[in-house]
C-alpha cells in the first residue's frame, strides 16, 4: 500500500486552481468581479486569442495598497469577509480569496496597481505562482491584471481548451451579463484588438441593454417592476413578437450576482405558458433583490451556483413578475 504523504504547495496550489480556473471565461469573470468590489466605474476587458495568449483587466477603482499585494495572491486571503458569519449578509461578488491565487499558479501574471494615496503605482510578475519581480512605477490610480500564457505548466489542461472562436464566444458572454449587471459602470471590451463594445454609464438600465443587442429585441422590451413579501423583481421580458432557439439571452441577477439557474428559466417560460412556438424561448433581464440571509452563495468555486432558503416561494415569484409584465396594458419602458 503507498504511503500517505502531504502535497507540496506548488501541487496543492494547481489541483485548487483546477476547481475556479476551468477556461479563460473564468479568469475574466472573477477578475471582473474583482473591479467591480474595488469601486470602479470604467473597465477595460481586452483578450487575445480567445484569452489563451492574454487577459487583460484593466480598472479605476481603489487599487490594492501595496503592503497588502502579497497577500492578494495568497490562498484564503481576502478582505471581503473575516469569519463564516459574513456570508449571512455577503454585499461583495469576491469572497473567497482563491480566484488571483489560482490565476497566478496557472498562468503568468503581471499586476500593476496604485492607490490614491500613493504617489507611485507597483508593479509584480508573478510565473506560475512565484514573484518574479516587484518594483515601483508610474501608473494612474486603479489596478491592471494582465494574464498571458494561461495554463503553459498544466499541459493537461491546456489541451482542453476549446478553439479561439469558441473560448472568445463564452468570454464575450460573460462580459455582457457583468456588464449588464451593472449599470453604472462603463465597459469596454477589446477582441483581438477589435473594440467588440462599449456601454455606457448610466443610471437606466435599458440603456445598457440597447447597447449590447438588437433593435428588434429593444422594441420587444416589456418592463418587469414586482414587490413581493421578501423578493423585488425588476427588469425587463420581451412580449410576444420576438423569441430565440436557446435561452442564452435569458440574463438573471441575485443581489448584483450574475446566476446561472435552470429551474428559474423553467419558471419564466411558465409564465408565457402556451403563447410562445414550441422550443422557442423569450429574452428576460432579471435583478432580483432578496435578504443575503436567504441565499446561499457558497455553493461552487465559479459563484455562478446559488441556493435559495425557500426556494419554490422565490422561483413562484418570479413567474409572477413576468406573468404580470406580459399582461400589462402598460408597456412604456419607463
Amino acid at each position: 500500500m503507498a504511503a500517505i504523504h502531504l502535497l507540496d504547495n506548488e501541487t496543492i496550489n494547481k489541483i485548487a486552481a483546477g476547481e475556479v480556473i476551468e477556461n479563460p471565461r473564468s479568469i475574466v469573470k472573477e477578475l471582473i468581479e474583482n473591479s467591480i468590489d474595488a469601486g470602479a466605474d470604467e473597465i477595460t476587458v481586452e483578450i487575445k486569442n480567445g484569452g489563451k495568449s492574454l487577459i487583460r483587466i484593466t480598472d479605476n477603482g481603489k487599487g490594492i495598497e501595496r503592503d497588502q499585494v502579497e497577500n492578494a495572491f495568497k490562498r484564503h486571503c481576502t478582505s471581503k469577509i473575516s469569519s463564516s458569519d459574513d456570508l449571512n449578509s455577503l454585499l461583495t461578488l469576491g469572497f473567497r480569496g482563491e480566484a488571483l491565487a489560482s490565476i497566478a499558479a496557472v498562468s503568468r501574471v503581471e499586476l500593476i496597481t496604485r492607490t490614491n494615496d500613493d504617489i507611485y503605482g507597483l508593479k509584480m510578475k508573478i510565473d506560475g505562482g512565484e514573484i518574479i519581480l516587484k518594483e515601483d512605477v508610474g501608473c494612474p490610480v486603479g489596478t491592471t491584471v494582465a494574464v498571458t500564457d494561461l495554463f503553459y505548466n498544466v499541459p493537461a489542461r491546456k489541451k482542453f481548451l476549446r478553439s479561439d472562436t469558441s473560448e472568445s464566444s463564452n468570454i464575450n458572454e460573460i462580459v455582457v451579463s457583468l456588464a449588464l449587471s451593472k449599470e453604472y459602470i462603463s465597459f469596454k471590451y477589446i477582441n483581438n484588438n477589435y473594440v467588440a463594445f462599449r456601454t455606457p454609464k448610466t443610471d437606466n438600465f435599458i440603456n445598457t441593454i440597447s447597447s449590447l443587442y438588437e433593435k428588434d429585441l429593444y422594441n420587444s422590451l416589456l418592463k418587469v417592476d414586482y414587490k413581493g413579501d421578501v423578493v423585488s423583481i425588476t427588469g425587463y421580458t420581451t412580449n410576444l413578437n420576438y423569441y430565440r432557439g436557446n435561452r442564452k439571452q435569458q440574463v438573471v441577477f441575485v443581489n448584483g450576482r450574475f446566476i446561472k439557474h435552470r429551474r428559474m428559466s423553467f419558471f419564466v417560460e411558465a409564465a408565457y405558458n402556451t403563447l410562445l412556438p414550441k422550443n422557442k424561448y423569450p429574452a428576460c433581464f432579471l435583478k432580483i433583490e432578496i435578504p443575503p440571509s436567504l441565499v446561499d452563495v457558497n455553493v461552487h468555486p465559479a459563484k455562478t451556483e446559488i441556493r435559495f432558503q425557500n426556494e419554490e416561494m422565490v422561483l413562484n415569484e418570479v413567474k409572477r413578475a413576468v406573468y404580470s409584465a406580459l399582461h400589462s396594458i402598460n408597456i412604456m419602458k419607463e
